[in-house]
């Protein structure tokens, strides 16, 4: 499978980075994903939307075994997760996760938090790891609060640590599953502006939020989802001013209320 992404004054074909195929997933008699095929090219940054219970967080999930799909077909970068052989761990540290929580260890240094996994995972000396961990922290504007603890920084600061700390392992993909819903609205900009820069550097991203704006500005695509299923994809333009499906319609006049 091949992607069309715009580029200049027409669209290149590219083989997709991450391509979900056929994507099942149950939780008891609840049918949580239908089937669904979602492919994301390289330096892509995709919005996941729909309504709550559509199944966008269980993709996200899935995309990265947090979540254990019960058939289909899940390849990043060429590698098919889904096969029993496959290094789990190896991959994950390919494919980076920021949560709606931050998931920070109170007890360690915000420099601490953001090379535990290189240190302990990776093996990296501590003169490495904090090379690295500070690069990243400057990169999401917090090199000075390299010696705080979690308990001083605000929520917005504390999930530009977390997004710092997945950077860390150097990931193919970024999956962002509501990073902004737990923070007080006058912290959502300093995120969004960490995650706008890491669009321009060209890092592949998959976002579920609710933050319709910056859908609008930054999103390459949107891909709506109801009842386990994608009902519609594509460019910010169409989704918000021309769906062409009707459940696609209803939810977006309902946004804009």
């Amino acid at each position: 499978m091949q992607l069309s992404v715009a580029q200049g004054a027409g669209a290149v074909r590219v083989s997709p980075i991450l391509q979900v195929r056929g994507l099942t997933k149950r939780f008891g008699p609840l049918e949580v994903l239908k089937g669904i095929d979602f492919a994301v090219a390289p330096q892509e940054l995709v919005f996941v939307i729909g309504p709550s219970g559509s199944g966008k967080s269980t993709l996200l999930r899935c995309c990265n075994r947090l979540e254990d799909a019960d058939s289909g077909s899940i390849l990043l970068d060429g590698v098919e997760l889904m096969d029993p052989k496959c290094d789990l761990n190896a991959m994950r540290r390919r494919i980076g996760m920021v949560f709606q929580s931050f998931n920070l260890y109170p007890h360690l240094t915000v420099l601490g938090n953001v090379t535990l996994a290189m240190r302990k995972v990776l093996g990296k000396s501590r003169r490495e790891a904090d090379e690295i961990g500070l690069a990243a922290l400057d990169r999401v504007g917090l090199a000075d609060k390299a010696a705080a603890y979690p308990a001083a920084l605000s929520g917005g600061q504390q999930q530009r640590v977390a997004i710092a700390r997945a950077l860390c392992l150097n990931p193919k993909v970024m999956l962002f599953d509501e990073p902004t819903s737990a923070l007080d609205p006058e912290l959502v900009g300093s995120v969004l502006a960490v995650m706008r820069d890491l669009r321009e550097a060209g890092m592949t991203m998959v976002v579920v939020s609710h933050e319709m704006r910056f859908a609008r500005e930054a999103a390459d695509r949107i891909v709506f989802m109801e009842a386990g299923c994608i009902v519609e994809e594509g460019p910010p333009e169409q989704i918000f001013s021309a769906p062409a499906n009707a459940r696609t319609r209803a939810f977006v006049a309902e946004i804009a209320r």
